[in-house]
């Protein structure tokens, strides 16, 4: 068959599913795009010959920002589970860089996205070109190569003969639960156009399997011996356990062994929030519950978790706990000296649940009874104490998102939240009552500013039936606010609370804690003592989202916030709620993170955090 290079992989993505458990679906979605000479008469020249629409074998969608189209290919990948994803394509230059942040994004949090960047001309013949980066030391380094390091597979196409043996890898990365992240095949524009016989062989419907790695015998042997000389386990579920669906056999391990369950920002949800073994989110935004439970335990299961600096408290929670870590990936399971389990997080968990107490009689093997109950007491409490953060009269952050919270919990479906950056993935992490595990979608691997509206868009792509409620702060919004305009024009409706703070508040309150006096925190005129110490900045962020197409209500108090809720679900176009919040903090951090502070200043409130700062580093420890 005779076509194009672009045309060959239009072709070949439009074909390749994926399967797990005997369900299988188009694995290659759609592709998003912004195109420029690096792939219009490439990639885009075979989308239009295909056709554009959304009823095209590969539909393409107009994105406004190249790296939020990666992260609404995140939020879509992320809500299927890794099982699906979308394409993104852009020109060579600033639209290739521009995605280098969603890239890091996606491979930090292992989710699987496929970016295909235009490229300079591999023949050289016109270099340099425009948007050309002349290295002095090779003619084979572009600005795609700032994609290696954020990418799980890269390759660049200089030839069309090289096309295949690329396509199979970057399929094989993308369907790996273990090796997945963001996958780059950068293409020379020239070659994008340049024709080639391919074997029909290479467009024949494909089925990817996405697998189910079981644990190693010895390892799992090693792991319930390690299990059975505990009195005191906890669980710690990540995102590993919703991305293998595993939250049932999570939930019947928990119970028939009587181990309290702890939740990371990815894998929140696992457990209802009203789970008697559900004692909430763990680390530095962790409850007072899970981590005084950390602090107090023998051995801590990780079930899908990396166990990033904020899960462990920058390595000062967990005492002298051992660690037991079932994880897909190799790399995770070995983490802080850990007994490993490298299998899917249901492969294990049936396989240490069937194995555990074979050698302590029928009843089989369980966690101290006192433990168990002294972990339902604490939940209990930190229950109580989230019922007092969220009620009030004033519409203070917290109020404002217990009200969120009700309004998703009542809707038939379940709702999504989605959130990523700044002070309210804190408050969320602490204080969301998850009614079930796919209601709670908050990116903290990255921590990226500008995720939310655009992963609220992939989000509601992957599941239409669910009401999608972005939560996004000021900050956030004026990053990346214009996929408002594309779900307008796709016709997905999200509901958007913005919440306007003037400023960014989460590093505001940070930099007040270090000593650094909230500098560059508030979103204010320049003072005539040359500082940003003026008037509020005169900026109407509900008038420009009105610009972008969404329909816009204000709530000022608690009240007008579930009225405008009310309408924007009842709404079937994109609405935005505009809040600002009055001052008012919920429970605050229940464990450290480590920021260091300046050992010599002239600020006498730097010097006072600095011998905080020494006191919790003799608290920190290797983990080995």
């Amino acid at each position: 068959m005779r076509l194009t290079t672009a045309q060959a992989l239009v072709l070949f993505l439009s074909r390749q599913w994926s399967e797990r458990d005997g369900v299988e679906r188009r694995l290659i979605e759609g592709c998003f795009g912004i195109f420029g000479h690096g792939n219009v008469a490439g990639v885009g020249q075979a989308l239009a010959e295909q056709g554009g629409g959304t009823r095209s074998a590969l539909p393409y969608y107009l994105a406004r920002n190249e790296q939020a189209m990666v992260h609404t290919a995140v939020g879509y990948a992320r809500a299927a589970n890794r099982l699906s994803t979308f394409a993104c394509t852009t020109s060579i230059g600033p639209g290739a860089t521009n995605m280098v942040t969603g890239a890091a994004l996606a491979t930090i949090n292992r989710i699987p996205v496929l970016l295909l960047p235009g490229d300079v001309f591999a023949t050289r013949v016109a270099s340099p070109v425009l948007q050309e980066l002349e290295d002095p030391r090779s003619y084979d380094v572009t600005v795609n190569d700032t994609l290696r390091p954020v990418s799980r597979f890269f390759d660049r196409i200089n030839r069309p003969e090289q096309l295949p043996s690329a396509l199979l890898a970057a399929m094989r990365v993308l369907t790996d639960p273990a090796e997945t992240g963001a996958v780059t095949l950068a293409l020379p524009q020239d070659v994008q156009a340049e024709a080639y016989d391919w074997p029909d062989e290479l467009f024949r419907e494909r089925v990817w399997h996405v697998p189910r790695p079981v644990p190693e015998p010895a390892a799992l042997a090693r792991a319930v011996r390690a299990l059975e000389s505990s009195q005191r386990p906890l669980i710690v579920a990540g995102g590993g356990v919703k991305y293998s669906e595993a939250w049932e056999e999570l939930r019947h391990f928990a119970e028939r062994h009587g181990i309290p369950v702890g939740e990371t920002q990815a894998g929140k949800g696992a457990l209802p929030h009203d789970h008697p073994l559900a004692v909430g989110a763990i680390g530095h935004t962790g409850t007072e519950a899970a981590d005084t439970l950390a602090r107090e335990a023998d051995l801590v299961i990780g079930v899908g978790t990396r166990y990033s600096d904020f899960t462990t408290a920058s390595r000062t929670l967990f005492g002298a706990a051992r660690f037991l870590n079932l994880n897909v990936t190799a790399f995770d399971a070995a983490k802080h000296a850990g007994e490993m389990l490298v299998a899917d997080a249901r492969e294990a968990l049936l396989a240490l649940d069937a194995a555990v107490g074979r050698t302590v009689g029928a009843a089989g093997w369980r966690a101290d009874p006192e433990w168990t109950a002294r972990a339902a007491n604490l939940a209990d409490g930190w229950r109580a104490e989230i019922a007092g953060a969220v009620s009030g009269d004033a519409l203070t952050q917290p109020v404002l998102l217990g009200i969120v919270n009700d309004v998703v919990n009542d809707l038939p479906d379940g709702g999504v939240v989605v959130n990523a950056a700044g002070s309210m993935p804190g408050d969320l992490h602490r204080l969301w009552r998850a009614s079930d595990p796919e209601q709670y979608h908050v990116e903290y691997g990255y921590s990226c500013m500008g995720y939310e509206i655009a992963g609220g868009l992939g989000v509601k792509l992957a599941r239409p039936e669910r009401e999608v409620v972005v939560l996004v702060g000021d900050g956030s919004y004026l990053m990346m606010a214009q996929e408002i305009a594309t779900a307008v024009q796709e016709g997905v409706k999200l509901v958007v609370v913005l919440v306007d703070n003037h400023g960014f508040a989460s590093i505001g309150n940070l930099s007040e804690s270090v000593g650094a006096r909230r500098l560059g925190t508030a979103y204010r005129l320049r003072g005539e003592s040359g500082d940003l110490d003026g008037d509020r900045l005169p900026v109407d962020l509900a008038v420009n989202a009105a610009s972008l197409g969404a329909d816009v209500l204000t709530a000022r108090d608690p009240e007008g916030l579930r009225a405008a809720l009310a309408k924007a679900v009842a709404a079937t176009t994109t609405t935005v709620v505009y809040v600002e919040p009055v001052p008012g903090e919920g429970p605050g951090a229940q464990a450290w993170w480590d920021v260091p502070v300046a050992e010599v200043s002239n600020l006498p409130e730097v010097r006072a955090a600095r011998e905080r700062y020494d006191e919790h580093k003799r608290d920190q420890r290797l983990y080995l």
